[in-house]
């Protein structure tokens, strides 16, 4: 078996100084978890709020989900916005949409504050379905975004389809017809599984080194502000009725609000002292799946993209599929390649599950990638692919698919920007402008993204 080696961790400085918590603290916010939503969190409460921020991570910052992800930068929802409809109506699930869709402008702030010249990618992606039932679902989605005013998706479909004399009247305009194999062009496939294909911007990032860099940024900019610590579990938190006290071990922190960043399985106990339980909700807002993705690198001669395949032809919310990025990666220094990541296959955890960052790459789940690639994607007959990257990463899935973000209803000290559900990097962006208004006393309109009064399960 291959060891967890990501790609994205294989960018990162590694002479970094590292500091853990060596002393008692007092700090006005105790950010808990150093990936991408705790770092956009600590970015915004320090740019719009006077507020003395720290970050507080287990391990190394980046090195969590955020270091062991695909990379891919997208702003649907995995359930599907015709589901987000269905749950919380038109007009908040279209505010939620767009929410994450301008959550490119927050990626752009940041970009532009911090000076990052760091690799971003930006184009239209594509998704390929294989069934009525997917194309049906998909043109409903066009349909619910069309009557909120929301940017369409383009749908196009294969004219040969037999189902396309079936195809209601309502979803006019939403699609076009093409031929077999312009859809096999899109996809950059030979086969002949899909029927349609999804369009709409997408993009890569290698969020870990974003992280690294930003965090940088903060500490030059906000050295009297802004600190981060590293190596530094936090086990427990006690809420009190205006503050929060934070065991770091063999110190203490108290800070007069804490965000919870973290993918829900660091074993945090929850003490609310003003009464009413929390710590049982906590451990139920969100479930595992461990992720597995192989990458390989190839001649720096095509275009970044980034394209979903669902081979399996359900609608359900949990349909297993696989995704593919490609991107222009330096692996040895000044030595530019395509760098193709492939992911799909995934296992559910418990929360009481000992997953490690340390264990090996399963040899059946990188057949399963290479079954796929040679199947769907490099076809080439004979050729050696050299899977450089194999890693697996830890991530939290709340019940419903969407972002928890904002405060703790049963204690307002405490709050949330968690839940990476598969496509976490724009929804932390906007999570941690969120976070931002309300440390700093805005009025935030009520969202699909609100924590729940009581466990949604």
């Amino acid at each position: 078996m291959k060891k967890n080696r990501s790609p994205w961790l294989h960018q990162l400085p590694q002479d970094r100084e590292r500091h853990a918590l060596a002393t008692d603290l007092s700090i006005d916010v105790a950010i808990v978890g150093g990936g991408i939503a705790g770092i956009a969190s600590a970015f915004y409460a320090l740019k719009y709020t006077n507020s003395n921020v720290a970050i507080f991570e287990r391990f190394k910052l980046a090195h969590g989900a955020t270091g062991h992800n695909a990379g891919q930068i997208t702003s649907y929802f995995e359930c599907g916005f015709a589901r987000l409809v269905d749950e919380f109506g038109l007009s908040k699930a279209a505010r939620g949409q767009k929410a994450v869709e301008d959550a490119w402008h927050l990626l752009d702030e940041m970009y532009t504050d911090a000076g990052l010249d760091i690799p971003l990618s930006r184009f239209v992606g594509h998704a390929g379905i294989s069934s009525q039932e997917q194309v049906f679902f998909h043109l409903m989605n066009n349909q619910f975004r069309r009557e909120a005013g929301l940017a369409q998706e383009s749908i196009r479909i294969a004219s040969t389809v037999d189902f396309v004399s079936n195809i209601p009247d309502l979803y006019k305009g939403l699609y076009s017809l093409v031929l077999p194999e312009d859809i096999r062009n899109i996809l950059e496939t030979a086969t002949d599984d899909f029927v349609a294909v999804v369009s709409y911007q997408k993009g890569c990032v290698n969020s870990a080194l974003f992280t690294e860099e930003v965090a940088k940024y903060l500490s030059r900019v906000y050295p009297k502000r802004f600190a981060l610590y590293e190596h530094t579990p936090i086990h427990k938190l006690v809420l009190k009725h205006d503050h929060a006290l934070l065991d770091g071990g063999e110190h203490e922190v108290r800070a007069g609000r804490v965000v919870l960043c973290t993918n829900g399985f660091e074993h945090i106990h929850i003490l609310n002292e003003t009464g009413l339980d929390i710590d049982a909700k906590y451990h139920h807002l969100l479930s595992g799946k461990i992720g597995y993705m192989s990458g390989y690198l190839e001649k720096l001669d095509k275009e970044p993209i980034a394209i979903s395949y669902f081979t399996n032809p359900s609608i359900v919310a949990d349909n297993p599929y696989f995704y593919l990025t490609r991107r222009g990666y330096e692996y040895e220094k000044g030595v530019e390649h395509n760098l193709v990541s492939v992911g799909g296959p995934d296992v559910s955890v418990e929360e009481t599950a000992n997953y490690s960052l340390e264990e090996d790459f399963p040899d059946e789940m990188e057949e399963v990638i290479d079954t796929f690639v040679r199947r769907i994607y490099n076809v080439e007959p004979n050729k050696t692919i050299d899977y450089l990257f194999t890693w697996h990463g830890l991530m939290g899935y709340t019940k419903n698919g969407v972002r928890l973000i904002g405060p703790e209803p049963k204690n307002p000290v405490l709050l949330y920007n968690l839940g990476c559900n598969g496509v976490g990097i724009l929804p932390s962006l906007h999570g941690g402008r969120e976070i931002a208004r309300h440390l700093g006393g805005e009025q935030v309109q009520e969202s699909i993204f609100d924590v729940p009064e009581r466990d949604p399960g």
